[in-house]
């Protein structure tokens, strides 16, 4: 006979069914609220919307914006464009939540006036970002002054920010400027018979970086740098620095970047006549999608550095990033266009590679941030990569050991496009033993021309490439 009676149109439940009903509510109740009250990450990203690389803003957030999406269950809020973020996204439980978006311009008090604003007033818990050289190195250091927040890189290159400034909350699983161009001193001077070169890099710190990779190998096998030229970055005119280019060396090595690149190689016809392409190389702008295209065919037959990337690589993991990932979550990215073929792009391959490291280390912990985020630290440190181009670790000072690739530029159907032509494995931020914490920065002199041995030198390898 049941026990349960009834007191007018009440049902009265004995005491211990009473409790057991509440105690499950109660149960119920705690679920639910851990499950809404579960504590927010809160993220910024910082870019560059404005200055010599305003362009690649889109790029960037696009990078990050496809991590989330690809590895945290968020979505684009606009499949063409990047920089209104995502929505959604979660690690354990925790949601990500964009706090902000920075808006930088190269310079690096700009970055910083910018990061307090992200982290101080915005209350970011982890911050993505930024794009240029002296932008990280500026970083990096207000990192070291904040150990309680984890900070990953963009796609800035300067080799100070990790060797040198060597924040333990700093992570950068990009390359530097001097490894993107390990190889090309010893194809400029064993397979294009250079013995002589000059050298023209933007003033500051990632392109002395950058040609600074091209001078350590150039002069480890045997040549010789005799004119190095330094225009200011976002120089508008080139007239001056492009008449003090020699023209009786074998080569040139060009580390002008961003939006000054076109405006230099306009100069340099100016004061010395057409350009001959295969008397050129160029760092990373010279096969960036969205910028190579400008170059024109005037600079056929050009070898052109790389970041970590190559657009042609005809494997299935390369291809699956350009069309799966970020050509699945963006259908365009202003002001380049279709969003796949500017996936290998070193600003959106950038930001979506250091993304994806935060966000592994955060699986890593469950999206617990707590302990002034030292757990979250060491799992990013541990965090490997298999990424498009090849696996990334990170080494001591929290810099990525990467993949290597060069190209050379080309005619196809009339109009200039990259051919990948050099692969070189697992390079280092010492770049062979080259640099180290107490070596001199790259600048304006440094590195100086040495004869030295390389590991990879006569070791390229061939990778396998479309078309």
């Amino acid at each position: 006979m049941s026990s349960f009676k009834w007191r007018g149109r009440h049902l009265v439940l004995p005491l211990a069914a009473a409790v057991i009903v509440v105690a499950v509510g109660a149960a119920g109740a705690l679920a639910a609220s851990a499950k809404t009250t579960a504590s927010t990450i809160k993220v910024a990203v910082l870019s560059d919307c404005q200055g010599a690389f305003g362009s690649f803003d889109g790029q960037d957030l696009a990078g990050v914006v496809s991590a989330m999406s690809q590895y945290a269950g968020a979505k684009p809020v606009d499949p063409n464009n990047p920089r209104k973020g995502w929505t959604g996204g979660q690690i354990n439980g925790h949601p990500l939540k964009l706090v902000g978006v920075g808006c930088s311009n190269d310079r690096a008090d700009t970055a910083i006036k910018e990061t307090k604003r992200l982290m101080e007033q915005l209350g970011a818990d982890v911050m993505i970002g930024p794009l240029s050289g002296d932008e990280s190195i500026a970083v990096a250091n207000y990192a070291k002054q904040h150990p309680t927040k984890t900070f990953v890189d963009g796609s800035a290159g300067a080799q100070d920010t990790t060797l040198k400034v060597r924040a333990p909350n700093f992570f950068r699983f990009n390359g530097d400027g001097a490894m993107w161009n390990a190889g090309l001193g010893d194809l400029a001077y064993n397979k294009l018979g250079w013995k002589t070169a000059a050298v023209v890099a933007d003033d500051y710190s990632f392109a002395w970086t950058s040609a600074a990779g091209f001078i350590a190998e150039f002069c480890a096998v045997g040549g010789q740098v005799t004119k190095r030229v330094f225009p200011p970055l976002n120089t508008t005119d080139y007239s001056s620095y492009a008449q003090q280019m020699p023209t009786n060396v074998d080569g040139t090595f060009v580390a002008v970047g961003g939006a000054g690149l076109i405006p230099f190689l306009k100069a340099y016809e100016q004061a010395h006549g057409p350009i001959d392409g295969k008397k050129f190389i160029g760092n990373l702008f010279w096969g960036t999608p969205g910028q190579f295209e400008q170059l024109s065919t005037r600079v056929t037959g050009a070898y052109v550095g790389g970041a970590g990337t190559a657009g042609d690589l005809a494997t299935p993991a390369a291809k699956n990033y350009a069309n799966n990932i970020i050509g699945k979550w963006f259908k365009t990215i202003p002001p380049y266009g279709a969003a796949a073929p500017q996936a290998a792009s070193t600003f959106t391959y950038g930001f979506f590679i250091n993304t994806w490291g935060l966000i592994k280390g955060l699986q890593a912990v469950k999206g617990d941030i707590s302990g002034g985020q030292k757990k979250l630290q060491a799992a990013v440190k541990k965090a490997v990569l298999p990424t498009a181009y090849g696996t990334i670790h990170l080494d001591k000072y929290n810099q990525g050991v990467i993949p290597v690739y060069y190209a050379q530029l080309y005619q196809k159907d009339g109009k200039l496009a990259v051919k990948t032509v050099g692969y070189i494995p697992n390079v280092d931020q010492t770049f062979g033993g080259t640099f180290s914490a107490s070596t001199p920065a790259p600048g304006r002199t440094s590195p100086k021309c040495v004869k030295r041995t390389l590991p990879w030198i006569g070791k390229t390898q061939h990778p396998k490439v479309v078309g």
